[in-house]
Formats: C-alpha cells, sequence, structure tokens
C-alpha cells in the first residue's frame, strides 16, 4: 500500500470523494474551494479473469483497503477528520457482489467485464425491449442484469441482495443496508426516467426486486457515518455518506462539464465523449445512451474502439520525443485511422470495420502525427454525431484522459474541432466524488460545486495556420469511411 498526503492549516469543513477501482481505492479530501487537503491510496488484489469470460475480485478486500486509506487520510488532517462533513462513493460501472443475510458475500464480485451472465442478458434485451428501446440502450453481454440473475440461480435461497460496490462500502460506513444510485444502477436494469427497475424483464426471469437495492439520485443522502466506522477511519460519527455515480460519470463531473452543452473528451486507452442534454436523446444506431445527472438532465456518451491504444507500440520514454518532432512536423501527410482490433462502436456502429491509412506515411514522425490526428479525427465526427441528433454542444470541448497531457495533441484537437479545448487539471474519479459530496452539504447543487471547486485549467486554441490542412484530411477521413459502407450517406 501507498500513501500520498498533504498538510495543511486550513480548518474550513471539507468532503471526502473515494474511488473503488480495479486496481486499488483512491481516498481524496478537498475543501469547499477544491483545495486538496489530503490523499491515500490502497491497492486491491487483481481480478481473476478466465478465458471463458469470468472476472472476479475479493470482495471481502475492499472495505480493509477504503479504511486504512481513509483512515491515512485523516490523520494528515489539521483536526484528524473532525473538519469532514460528507463522503461519497464511486466505483466501476456494473460490479456486483452476492450478499446473504448478514450483508457478508457469498461469494467473489462479478467484475464490471465478466460475461457470465451474457445468455440471460440477450433474453432480457428481448423482454424489455420496448422499455430499453425508449432510453436509447441495450442489454449487452456484459450487463450487471444478467449476472444478478445467475447469482440467484447459483446461491438461492441464501442470497438477500445483489449490492453494487458504493452500497458494499456504503453498509459499512453506516452501519446499515443503504440504497444505490441510478448510475451504478443502469446497467443493473434501472429506468431512470421512469423511476423503476425493468419489473417485466426481472418478473419473467424469475428474480424477485426485493433482492436488489432501492434507488436514489446521486448527491443525495444515504444515511451517516456510524460509531464503528467512525473509531476506524477518523470519519467524524453523523458525517453525511452521500450517493455516487460510476466511474466514468465521476470522471466526467470532476472536468467541471456539468450543465447542458457541457462535454468532455477523454483519451485514454480508447477515446469517449460525455456530455450533459436537457432531455434523452436516443440514438437508433446504438452508438451512444445515456445515464441520468444528479439533477435530472442526461448525460449521453459513447465509447470508440479507437483512442491511445494506437500508441501502445511506442516506448514510453520516446513519446516526449515524438511530440515535439510532430508539432515541428506539422499536419501529416497521409490521413490514418488508427483503429488497432476489429469493429468500431461509436462514432459509428460496424463489427468490420478496420483500421487503414490513405496515401503513404513520410516516416515515423508523420505516421506519429497521423495516428494523433486519426483520433482528432474520430473526435470530430463524435460531436457531429451529437450535434445531428440535435444535442446543443457549446463552448470549448473539455479534455481528460492521459492523451490530454499531450500539448501537441491537444492543439491538434482544438485545430480539428476548430474550437478551444479546455485541459483541467484533476479530471480523475475520486475528485468527481468529492464534488459529489459537496453537493447540498457546502454548496447548493452540482453546478455551484463545480463553478466553485473546479479550476479553470489551460485553454488550448486551434492553430489557424494548420486548419485548411487539417480541414482537408477530415473530409478524406470521412469519404474512405463512406466509401468502405461504414459511415452512412449524410
Amino acid at each position: 500500500m501507498s500513501s500520498e498526503s498533504r498538510r495543511t492549516t486550513s480548518r474550513a469543513p471539507a468532503v471526502i470523494g473515494i474511488d473503488v477501482a480495479t486496481a486499488s481505492v483512491r481516498v481524496l479530501c478537498v475543501d469547499g474551494q477544491g483545495n486538496v487537503l489530503a490523499e491515500a491510496r490502497a491497492d486491491l488484489p487483481p481480478p481473476v479473469r478466465t478465458s471463458a469470460g469470468t472476472s472476479e475480485q475479493d470482495a471481502r478486500s475492499w472495505w480493509p483497503a477504503v479504511r486504512s486509506a481513509l483512515r491515512r487520510t485523516t490523520s494528515a488532517l489539521p483536526r484528524g477528520g473532525r473538519e469532514v462533513v460528507a463522503v461519497a462513493v464511486s466505483a466501476t460501472s456494473g460490479t456486483i457482489v452476492p450478499t446473504g443475510r448478514d450483508g457478508e458475500p457469498l461469494g467473489p464480485a462479478l467484475m464490471y467485464d465478466d460475461r457470465r451472465g451474457a445468455a440471460i442478458n440477450a433474453e432480457a434485451d428481448g423482454l424489455g425491449r420496448v422499455r430499453w428501446g425508449g432510453l436509447g440502450m441495450s442489454v449487452g453481454p456484459t450487463a450487471a442484469l444478467g449476472r444478478a440473475v445467475w447469482c440467484l440461480r447459483v446461491y438461492g435461497s441464501a442470497l438477500r441482495h445483489v449490492l453494487h460496490t458504493p452500497e458494499f462500502i456504503g453498509r459499512e460506513l453506516t452501519g446499515h443496508p443503504v440504497a444505490t444510485d441510478w448510475s451504478h444502477a443502469l446497467k443493473s436494469g434501472y429506468d431512470a426516467r421512469a423511476g423503476e427497475w425493468a419489473h417485466e424483464a426481472f418478473d419473467a426471469l424469475d428474480f424477485p426486486l426485493g433482492l436488489l437495492p432501492s434507488v436514489g439520485a446521486p448527491a443525495t443522502e444515504a444515511g451517516v457515518v456510524g460509531r464503528v466506522a467512525a473509531e476506524v477511519t477518523g470519519l467524524p460519527e453523523g458525517c453525511s455518506v452521500r450517493l455516487g455515480m460510476t466511474d466514468g460519470c465521476a470522471g466526467q463531473i470532476a472536468t467541471g462539464a456539468v450543465v447542458p452543452g457541457r462535454f468532455v473528451g477523454v483519451v485514454g486507452t480508447t477515446y469517449v465523449l460525455k456530455g450533459v442534454s436537457e432531455c434523452l436523446v436516443c440514438d437508433e444506431a446504438g452508438a451512444f445512451y445515456s445515464h441520468r445527472h444528479p439533477e435530472g438532465w442526461w448525460l449521453p456518451g459513447g465509447a470508440s474502439n479507437t483512442g491511445g491504444e494506437c500508441l501502445a507500440g511506442v516506448a514510453p520514454g520516446r513519446l516526449p520525443v515524438l511530440d515535439a518532432a510532430a508539432g515541428a512536423w506539422g499536419p501529416a501527410s497521409f490521413v490514418r485511422y488508427p483503429l488497432c482490433r476489429e469493429g468500431e462502436r461509436f462514432p459509428f456502429v460496424s463489427g468490420v470495420a478496420r483500421g487503414f491509412e490513405v496515401g503513404c506515411s513520410g516516416g515515423e514522425v508523420d505516421a506519429y502525427r497521423a495516428a494523433l490526428e486519426g483520433v482528432a479525427f474520430v473526435e470530430r465526427l463524435a460531436l457531429e454525431r451529437v450535434e445531428g441528433l440535435g444535442v446543443r454542444v457549446l463552448g470549448p470541448l473539455y479534455a481528460a484522459g492521459g492523451g490530454s497531457r499531450s500539448g501537441v495533441w491537444t492543439a491538434i484537437r482544438a485545430t480539428v474541432l476548430d474550437r478551444p479545448v479546455r485541459v483541467v487539471e484533476r479530471a480523475e474519479t475520486a475528485f468527481g466524488a468529492a464534488l459529489l459530496a459537496a453537493t447540498g452539504t457546502l454548496h447548493e447543487n452540482l453546478a455551484a460545486s463545480a463553478a466553485v471547486m473546479v479550476g479553470e485549467g489551460v485553454l488550448v486554441e486551434p492553430v489557424a495556420a494548420q486548419r485548411p490542412a487539417l480541414e482537408d484530411s477530415y473530409g478524406r477521413f470521412v469519404g474512405a469511411l463512406r466509401d468502405r459502407g461504414w459511415l452512412p450517406e449524410g
């Protein structure tokens, strides 16, 4: 386990965000202005994955890791944790754990990528087709819904509750069962528009809804820290435990993209676009779906199979050198769609899509630059698809993910999009969870929390001199997609 903390002399109220990720737990304490007061991390055992598609983790490891990271965080605070007024938990989307009468796990947690419920999910997709269609989503092979039904079929009457990670931690914090939020519940079959579980699918699958938690809006109170948890974590007894959101949603919130029209592009291994819309917008092609915003708006988003993975073959030490060279090189001499795997899911859906090149590379730097441009072209196509469905995209695009640390890549993105790109300092899940903890405690609503706590970041403007060349390359990129039949005429 490792810990990183920073002592301050502040006595102002503070909040804590907890990120229970796959590899570790991260705890982050900030004040009402977003200043980091202390933080700590604790490792988790790696998931056990098999060729059959199963993916498991020992859920009993979660609370000791959270407890340890909380204790080290509160110990680093000026008042030993007494200044913390609220805490919220975010975790991976779709990870569940079967529990018995006493709240203890009956078996390992079934992770977000576990496929043992795939056949059940296919059946559930048909059973709730009208509902899913109205929500603009489908029940995919790794959805938690199918795994919840699988748990009942395996554990039978011993199964008393199917919990997502935050409720499992919430029970330890409060000493009693707590509700889930409608973000973590989405892939388990919750309809945030109607405010109910998809009962027609669960009824047909003989799954009692009583095995699922009650559901509330993110950032609302689920309970308060109990005496036992207070003693072992350093949190004050009575501290508010607020409902969180999934890691992806919390990461979006952390950028400050929390009001309608604001969008964030995340360049990690894959490219993800997420934003805020006033109304639910359905995409018939299934390229993206929406979570629900804590205040009732919607969070449309989609994930491409293209992204930073295209640079996986480059030694990390070479990236700064190639970045500098690509900046000096200027627009690439050819067009590249840097898809490294079979099939694309966003901004278009095609099971046969493959990476391609139009023209010939002028060498290593030219190829590297073309890869950066190719991801930017995917980003522009994604924004155009969203706007084509009637969703407003306003102001600068917020940027997050490892790719946003590259100034050259960010400038390319801004130029291709012909709009500024804002890179914020802490676009991370734990900080997003802290914003949710501050909502309704330190600030009136999420927009107010973000306005005060999220910094301005760095605004990167388009490079005007490179616009014509990149506009021409983008046109060739779109034309090549259409020539292959992957992108509809439009």
